[in-house]
């Protein structure tokens, strides 16, 4: 399993997922596996967030807040999205998601400012 969160200083959660410049990506008990640069086209390149997650295979995102189209983006992309709106740090978040205190969001769970 790989579970992204992004990031603008590779110590905090970007507070848009998908405009961050990377994802840093772990397996289930925490360990590090990739730094994901963000090539989307949010970011002059070319794809959808979700889309450059799943082709780096990632099957969970962590982050603060994303709308109803970017969760069903990452639905149809078979990612998992979990959030925690108050989340500062990457392994805070982490360890909320690591011991089930942070539910899997649908589609009608996003960010009004993101609709």
């Amino acid at each position: 399993m790989k579970i992204a969160i992004p990031t603008n200083d590779k110590k905090t959660v970007a507070d848009h997922f998908g405009r961050c410049q990377t994802y840093l990506c772990f397996d289930e008990k925490g360990n590090s596996l990739a730094e994901i640069n963000n090539t989307s086209e949010h970011m002059g390149g070319q794809g959808l967030p979700p889309e450059l997650l799943k082709n780096n295979g990632v099957d969970v995102l962590l982050c603060k807040d994303l709308g109803p189209y970017a969760i069903s983006l990452c639905s149809e992309n078979n990612i998992k999205v979990y959030k925690h709106s108050e989340a500062e740090l990457i392994n805070s978040l982490f360890n909320l998601w690591q011991s089930n205190k942070l539910k899997e969001i649908a589609i009608g769970e996003g960010c009004e400012s993101h609709q």
